[in-house]
């Protein structure tokens, strides 16, 4: 067999030095994506209601055997001019959308369309710009510096914000004997957001009052609703697929919502605002890409990645509730009793217990890119060619649960990142639009608020179990996340 480096000498590999295989047999990738049109809508309803999005995947690469092959995805037409691309399921093949000198990421933040610039103010949002346009670096220089200079706002922010959530839950499951726990949740996570993009700033003391969490729901459903179904059983499959997954929601049915919240952030956010255009950002087009780092950043991200951590860290049980308690409520104390960064840092289990959510459910489950160039690209036993201009797509929930690189993928392991040979496996968790091992910076398009995420979520659980031994909760699939009620709330032992 003739190796990949003689055969492709210009090609560059998408793996790792210490994974390159160069003498992988080269397979041609397979898949088709059936007729013009009809194919596409056939993938979209056995996507969506045939099988389901996992099922959709574990099926295409069981009949192909391969983790790389061909296929359509949604939405399809009339939304997607070309729903056609290659799909990445293991995590050695997944980085190579990671590269943006091999990838574009040019207006693929949703895939294989984008919603209307209408609902960005007319702009482009650093999210769908690549690297390589001159005004990326502007922007996401912009992210990176006030984030930088909020810094030490952040712990008691939140816990501000963080005391209301608790106080909530108990009160509601006193009343009622359970507690919807993304309701109040949403609640507290448009609350910290707000305060720490305006200021400190109460939003309930805005003419927002208690409807930021809702406009920003409405604002961010017409653009995703091309990528969810709802699960309606008295709306027929096809009336639903005509309504979400057909033609793109207009801008005008949540236009008064969105002004709304433009003029919250532009009357509020002033500093930072003014930060902007000394960076050269025209204060509009700042104040509206503020507008979507708080709601579709920020907002949307702890809108998945909280419930999600409470439903994982619930079904460890007490097993796992008591370590976690000790080590939260021993550190603290050694600490002097306040919860700060150096405190945070040291508790090993919640760092291992954050990571292991993110790898088991990642907030965001899809990557895409289009090829800058032909790329040969290595699963872990093949190697495959894609030309350029073709577009890649990244289950990334299928590539951290790979088999080949974590034992007992499916299983929640709250340990799992602990230790020395914990650790090394970091590099495999891509939740953050990169390895968790990298960092965000202007030239790539990692999350800029990757670290600020990962420390809300050790956050909330430091201040969860100062306050509690254990809980129970139940948990359905709502949209893009879980739904939580919390069922028992079990108080620290004095």
């Amino acid at each position: 067999m003739s190796s990949v480096s003689s055969k492709y000498p210009a090609i560059a590999s998408s793996s790792d030095n210490e994974s390159c295989k160069p003498l992988l047999q080269v397979r041609e990738i397979p898949g088709d994506y059936g007729f013009p049109f009809f194919g596409a809508i056939k993938d979209r309803y056995d996507y969506y209601y045939s099988l389901g999005a996992d099922e959709f995947f574990r099926t295409k690469s069981l009949k192909y055997n391969s983790t790389i092959f061909r296929t359509n995805m949604p939405p399809g037409p009339f939304i997607a001019k070309d729903p056609k691309v290659i799909v990445l399921l293991d995590a050695i093949s997944f980085p190579i959308l990671f590269d943006c000198s091999k990838v574009e990421k040019k207006n693929v933040l949703d895939g294989t369309y984008m919603p209307s610039t209408d609902f960005f103010g007319g702009y482009r949002p650093c999210a769908f710009l690549d690297p390589s346009e001159p005004s990326h670096a502007t922007h996401k220089g912009f992210y990176l510096s006030i984030i930088s200079k909020l810094h030490t706002q952040f712990i008691p922010i939140f816990e501000n914000s963080v005391s209301l959530l608790f106080q909530n839950l108990e009160i509601q499951i006193s009343k009622d004997g359970k507690a919807n726990f993304n309701d109040i949740s949403d609640a507290m996570s448009f609350d910290f957001v707000f305060r720490l993009l305006c200021n400190n700033t109460n939003p309930l003391d805005t003419k927002l009052g208690t409807t930021g969490p809702k406009c920003f729901d409405l604002w961010m459903l017409p653009q995703l609703a091309p990528l969810v179904t709802l699960g309606l059983k008295f709306v027929p499959n096809f009336l639903e697929d005509l309504m979400l997954h057909t033609f793109q929601l207009p801008f005008f049915i949540i236009k008064s919502k969105y002004q709304k919240l433009y003029d919250a952030f532009n009357e509020h956010a002033g500093s930072t605002l003014d930060d902007a255009e000394k960076s050269g950002i025209k204060r509009d087009e700042a104040c509206h890409n503020l507008v979507f780092l708080a709601g579709f950043n920020a907002y949307g991200g702890m809108k998945i990645l909280f419930p999600s951590l409470m439903k994982w860290v619930a079904s460890g049980g007490k097993s796992l509730h008591t370590p976690l308690a000790n080590e939260i409520r021993t550190i603290i104390k050694e600490e002097g009793g306040s919860i700060t960064l150096s405190a945070i840092n040291k508790m090993s289990l919640v760092k291992s217990t954050v990571y292991e959510v993110l790898r088991i459910e990642p907030p965001i489950p899809f990557q895409y890119g289009k090829a800058k160039e032909d790329i040969m690209v290595q699963s872990h036993d093949s190697n495959f060619l894609i030309k350029k201009g073709e577009m890649i797509f990244g289950y990334q929930t299928f590539a951290t649960k790979d088999a080949k690189i974590f034992e007992n993928p499916e299983e929640f392991i709250a340990e799992r990142f602990m230790g020395s040979e914990g650790e090394k496996l970091l590099k495999y968790v891509y939740w953050s639009n990169a390895r968790e091992t990298d960092s965000p910076t202007v030239d790539n398009k990692q999350c800029a608020g990757r670290d600020l995420a990962v420390l809300l979520c050790r956050l909330l659980l430091v201040e969860f179990f100062m306050r509690y031994d254990t809980f129970t909760v139940e948990s359905s699939k709502y949209l893009a996340g879980p739904l939580i009620t919390f069922k028992t709330l079990e108080k620290k032992a004095i």
